[in-house]
């Protein structure tokens, strides 16, 4: 068995060149990066490679690619994620015409302007997006759509119909982590870390470890095709899931909730302030981040146990001092 892995050097590719050599798999790793440790990609042979340039002309004959390179920014320019998310991910099609391509996703392909509630894979993608971010990750999973049903042989050079998965988790954290924890953390104003929404607010979170274990029963697994739901094994409170990683990271703080409409219009201005100032860096507080946060954001992962046999671990934060 060889896989390849895109986005190698970073948070959840590397811990899937990890987990694939738990498992003696040979892994050929891509990364933007031009060099990376090679405990991050668990001593798997690296090779620098820029997706938006487009395909790899001299790519390796593997059986799967698991693609989680891409940009998991909400602030951007609409070009720029485009070009990662989606052109990004059709060259990466490109490069590896006849192995299993397992895309990874995201849970903000779900409409965003309503609650998602225990949400099934059929009601995504979403007509539409607060931002490009969630426009370019559906628009990516639309072109793996494609060659999934077999309308891609012009496009790709490929087989008229390709063995593919969509995996779609929320919130991935955990070692490395460089987007949750950290925007977390950032929110912390001595003894109050300032939240949006209501404590009892459901959530679904994703821990890299489980997310690591679905792209390899997809990658190696009998399931070839399907979109699939992945999450921790049950939906968490936003105050369980806040006061836990506090307590992990040993921060003397308390949540504190705020009302979301007026924090979310509040948000929509400070956003308009960063645009016109042409700010590259993004704002602290986006209308994206509250919306992850004021409704309910929970998956249904049954297709993915039923079909896959995911068996995801409960929600933790346990060790998170050292992440």
């Amino acid at each position: 068995m060889k896989v390849a892995v895109t986005g190698a050097s970073g948070f959840v590719g590397g811990a899937v060149c990890r987990a694939l050599a738990e498992r003696g798999i040979e892994t050929h790793a891509y990364g933007r990066r031009t060099v990376v440790d090679r405990a991050h990609v668990g001593g798997a042979s690296y090779r620098s490679w820029d997706l938006t340039q487009g395909p790899l002309l001299d790519a390796p004959e593997v059986n799967a690619v698991i693609h989680c390179a891409g940009s998991v920014s909400d602030w951007g320019r609409a070009s720029t994620l485009f070009a990662t998310n989606l052109t990004g991910t059709k060259n990466a099609l490109a490069a590896f015409p006849k192995a299993r391509f397992v895309h990874v996703s995201t849970a903000s392909v779900y409409d965003p302007y309503s609650p998602t509630v225990m949400a099934k894979e059929h009601e995504a993608p979403a007509p539409r997006y607060l931002n490009a971010y969630g426009a370019s990750k559906a628009a990516a999973e639309r072109a793996v759509l494609s060659v999934m049903r077999g309308h891609g042989r012009a496009l790709w050079r490929g087989p008229s119909r390709r063995e593919a998965l969509i995996l779609r988790p929320h919130a991935v954290y955990g070692p490395g982590d460089t987007t949750l924890l950290p925007r977390v953390l950032s929110s912390v104003r001595g003894p109050v870390l300032t939240a949006v929404g209501r404590p009892r607010q459901r959530v679904s979170l994703t821990s890299v470890a489980n997310l690591a274990q679905a792209c390899l029963l997809a990658a190696c697994g009998p399931v070839g095709t399907g979109v699939y739901n992945i999450t921790d094994a049950e939906p968490v409170t936003l105050d369980e899931a806040f006061r836990a990683l506090l307590g992990e990271r040993g921060v003397k703080a308390r949540p504190v909730y705020l009302p979301a409409a007026p924090v979310r219009s509040l948000a929509a201005a400070v956003e308009g302030a960063y645009l016109l100032a042409r700010r590259p860096q993004p704002p602290t507080l986006t209308r994206y981040a509250i919306g992850h946060l004021a409704v309910e954001r929970t998956l249904d992962i049954t297709a993915a146990r039923s079909v896959l046999g995911y068996e995801p671990a409960a929600t933790t934060f346990a060790g998170a001092a050292a992440w």
